[in-house]
């Protein structure tokens, strides 16, 4: 542990040096790739990356989307009550796409360079792993984006943008080969603690790589759902008759942990002290959960009034006064000592949880292997487990709420409003259910400033600017990522 605290410190010491003294003027040249920093290093680095981008703007944008957050303030009006209303401009997007594309991006494709160089598969591997869940997140994002032209620094400044349908291709192209790589037999090196993602003896922790990444391609492949039905249940049908490892238990999840030190703690924490009020508890969330006693809210939110047991949501566009409503709590934030979170708990981006979800839903739609009630167990249980609910008030939620009955659709919504509860904080995730399910049911904010619940993001006006020869601003939020064809 004191390795790993070391390690994320000075990872994040060092992305806050370049973020300040850098300026990148075209986003697809990285001046940090000038100073070629140890593999372990950049491992280091590009795992930290990865978990702070998926606990910073784009958790916050769909977790506000997606009703989980709501923006709140104590006066003025405030960026994340923006965001929840819909303003969410292509300018907006900028700090995102640059993290992506000229941090986490251009590590992955150093450690793969330098990995196939001094023949360690075991590294480049990972980084393929790492490399393919940033895409993924990509694509659910913005819909095509640069992929094939990419890091390739003053050789190609503007890279074109490549269909977001042949991306998803790539993406389980890289999982298969960082796969096959993880899984060599020898390897020049191997990463250890340096990793902060699944760290320890590799010996040990490849095989939760090699089952994030199979999971991940059943993620993926259940996006395809409403697209193309038949495909998805061909892929999940065939990995999962491959008898390939997934994730087994929490142990498994795919998640960044940080620690209680400072520069850190966990993003999600770190915006909640330095910008107090501005996120509460979501109505639709709370309400979802209050009305079936679920034992998750203790952990997940605080109480209002303090000490009531009772727990408060508002809805979006609600007059400003943060005060009136309960805020985010240790499941996201970490312990609580006095007034004060540690900010070490994880950030969570695919879970055994959401594993177990997948499976239900393939089971139930598709008739893929496995019984979708037990899957559905599964994924209540895990959760709660996560959270730290006790044995006997999960065993009690599940025998209230833990059958599936009426229609198929009847059953679907019961699965993806669970899974919906369960993936609190996993970004993107609940935004990308509800675009190929409707599930939950979601009504813009009253103040929305378009009548329609995003389907997508703008592009980042730096691109616009930048490249605008290979793209050119969407004409709406409302524009759809290719496995997006609910109406």
């Amino acid at each position: 542990m004191k390795n790993i605290k070391k390690s994320i410190i000075a990872t994040l010491f060092l992305a806050a040096f370049f973020t300040s003294s850098c300026e990148f003027g075209d986003i697809n040249q990285d001046p940090d790739n000038l100073i070629e920093a140890p593999i372990a290093q950049q491992l280091s680095n590009l795992t930290v990356n990865v978990g702070f981008m998926s606990g910073s703007d784009l958790n916050r944008y769909s977790s506000l989307i997606m009703q989980q957050y709501s923006g709140q303030s104590t006066g003025a009006l405030n960026q994340t009550q923006q965001y929840e209303q819909y303003l969410i401009t292509g300018s907006d997007q900028n700090n995102v796409w640059n993290s992506i594309y000229a941090t986490i991006l251009n590590d992955a494709e150093n450690i793969i360079t330098t990995a196939t160089k001094t023949q360690s598969p075991h590294y480049s591997g990972v980084a393929k792993i790492l490399k393919a869940y940033t895409y993924q997140i990509a694509v659910d994002t913005w819909g095509s984006i640069p992929f094939s032209e990419t890091q390739k620094l003053v050789a190609n400044t503007k890279p074109k943008y490549d269909a977001d349908s042949e991306i998803y291709t790539n993406i389980v192209k890289l999982l298969d080969e960082g796969i096959a790589e993880v899984s060599a037999t020898t390897s020049t090196i191997s990463p250890g603690t340096n990793s902060n993602i699944f760290p320890g003896t590799f010996s040990t922790t490849k095989s939760n790589w090699i089952k994030f990444a199979n999971t991940l391609k059943l993620r993926i492949f259940l996006h395809y759902s409403e697209k193309d039905a038949t495909f998805a249940k061909s892929k999940i049908d065939a990995l999962i008759a491959a008898s390939v490892p997934f994730m087994a238990s929490n142990t498994d999840s795919f998640k960044m942990n940080f620690v209680d030190a400072a520069g850190a703690r966990n993003p999600i924490d770190q915006f909640e002290t330095s910008r107090p009020n501005y996120l509460v508890a979501n109505a639709k969330l709370v309400g979802m959960m209050n009305t079936k006693t679920d034992p998750r809210r203790q952990f997940y939110f605080t109480q209002y009034p303090a000490a009531s047991g009772l727990f408060v949501g508002a809805v979006g566009g609600a007059a400003s006064n943060a005060g009136l409503y309960s805020k985010l709590h240790t499941y996201l934030r970490g312990t609580l000592t006095g007034s004060t979170y540690s900010g070490s708990a994880p950030i969570r981006m695919l879970t055994f949880a959401e594993y177990n979800f997948i499976r239900a839903e393939a089971a139930l739609r598709f008739g893929s292997a496995g019984d979708a009630q037990t899957f559905f167990q599964a994924g209540i249980t895990a959760s709660m487990q996560e959270a730290g609910v006790v044995a006997a008030d999960i065993t009690a939620y599940i025998t209230a709420n833990g059958t599936l009955s009426g229609t198929a659709a009847q059953k679907l919504e019961q699965i993806i409003n669970e899974k919906y509860i369960a993936n609190f904080g996993v970004v993107l995730e609940p935004w990308s259910d509800w675009r190929r399910t409707g599930y939950p049911t979601i009504t813009p904010p009253s103040n929305a400033v378009v009548s329609y619940v995003p389907r997508s993001l703008y592009y980042p006006q730096s691109e616009i600017d930048l490249n605008g020869g290979n793209v050119t601003q969407k004409s709406g939020m409302n524009v759809k990522v290719f496995w997006d064809t609910r109406p």
